[in-house]
């Protein structure tokens, strides 16, 4: 048996259907993972085990073995190797805020004294915080249990921003009532950070099994494919299309797979 850890609103990496099932392209990268174990291991049948996560369970789960794999949107970084470790790179993500146009906010700076939400656990609230004091802007930081409570959160104007990886802010716009009213902001608190699917450290066999699997699918025309799926064509439940076209940056990786958490290694060449 392999268990899944999925998330319930990471779109369009891993998030719920209609039916309460979890879809989206980290899950289908997992698919391929999995796969891969099965054939391996020269299994006939491998059941599969799903197992919902959210910012703040999903690295205790995986070390404490409740999950095997983490498919949803989560950044690599050296931190986080301390207690994990991930297999290829599938996207790259930068940090940025999202508000309602009529705020008139446009840089990070403009957040001086307001009330921002971002998702407890993640590296966005991580590096909101250190913004914040950074540059002594006296924010006041609203935590959220999940992404979908952040963006509610300037939906509701509880916040003026959300601040978070700016493909999960582009799913949050697109899918709301009145996309127009919102924008992301250009000014971004990092650098395009690489999401990877999370496994348990020092699990070495497993990591060389998922490695391999996932540098098959990205090398071949397969990578593009699914990554055109989930981002530039329309995907259930709404029928929402984020309209984001692979990167060059990602494209290269995509070309030579590379699991390094440093934002730097992702040049486009």
């Amino acid at each position: 048996m392999i268990t899944i850890g999925y998330r319930d609103s990471s779109i369009p990496f891993s998030y719920l259907d209609d039916n309460q099932k979890p879809i989206g392209f980290a899950i289908d990268i997992c698919s391929k993972i999995v796969e891969a174990v099965q054939k391996e291991l020269k299994l006939d049948k491998l059941k599969v085990e799903l197992n919902p996560v959210t910012s703040s369970t999903r690295i205790p789960l995986l070390a404490n073995g409740t999950i095997d794999l983490e498919c949803g949107s989560t950044t690599n970084n050296p931190d986080r190797l301390k207690q994990v470790w991930f297999t290829n790179t599938h996207f790259l993500t930068a940090t940025r805020f999202v508000s309602k146009k009529s705020s008139k906010l446009s840089s990070i700076d403009d957040l001086k004294g307001k009330s921002v939400a971002s998702t407890s656990g993640t590296t966005n609230i991580k590096q909101l915080t250190e913004a914040n004091a950074a540059r002594n802007l006296g924010i006041n930081i609203i935590p959220a249990k999940e992404h979908a409570e952040s963006f509610l959160m300037v939906e509701t104007d509880r916040a003026v921003g959300a601040v978070l990886d700016d493909i999960l802010l582009a799913s949050f716009v697109a899918g709301s009532k009145t996309p127009d009213a919102y924008v992301i902001s250009t000014d971004a608190f990092s650098k395009p950070e690489p999401y990877g699917i999370m496994l348990r450290k020092d699990d070495i066999e497993f990591k060389k099994v998922a490695d391999a699997a996932t540098a098959a699918l990205y090398q071949s025309g397969e990578g593009q494919k699914m990554y055109d799926k989930w981002f530039m064509q329309k995907i259930p439940p709404k029928g929402l299309n984020l309209n984001t076209p692979i990167g060059p940056e990602l494209k290269h990786e995509f070309a030579k797979p590379s699991d390094s958490p440093d934002p730097d290694s992702y040049k486009a060449m």
